[in-house]
């Protein structure tokens, strides 16, 4: 037996902010039959293609410390540092620069989103001489 991922869980103030803020970094949409709306406590968007999932949830308390999981985002077109421009004026805001860590053209970025929540945009496949990759099964 073994379980899948039904979608990833991220707690916040305002669930219609920030899951508008996200579907605009990862061209996701609403739920059809079941739009997000402002004052909503939880709100859900999708993948375009149906494969994943983001849910928010209103929680009280406010985001303390490093986050625990994150995303890792990898540019669909174009390169890092073009996806990385096109984020910072989106209004995330950056955490961490580690691009050339381990030499020329390596790297990441940590950025956090409106809430702060920790996310990082690495090099794009072809970048990275990954094209095709897929993770072992």
């Amino acid at each position: 037996m073994t379980a899948r991922v039904s979608h990833t869980t991220i707690d916040c103030r305002n669930a219609y902010e920030l899951s508008e803020w996200w579907k605009g970094v990862l061209d996701y949409v609403d739920v059809a039959g079941d739009p997000n709306e402002p004052g909503h406590e939880e709100c859900v968007v999708l993948a375009r293609d149906g494969s994943h999932r983001l849910l928010f949830i209103e929680v009280p308390e406010t985001k303390v410390g490093k986050n625990r999981i994150h995303l890792d985002l990898v540019p669909v077109e174009g390169s890092r540092d073009d996806e990385l421009a096109r984020l910072l004026a989106h209004g995330a805001v950056e955490v961490s620069d580690h691009r050339g860590q381990y030499g020329p053209g390596t790297g990441w970025v940590i950025l956090a989103d409106p809430e702060g929540n920790e996310f990082c945009i690495l090099r794009s496949d072809a970048e990275a001489g990954r094209e095709g990759w897929q993770p072992a099964v």
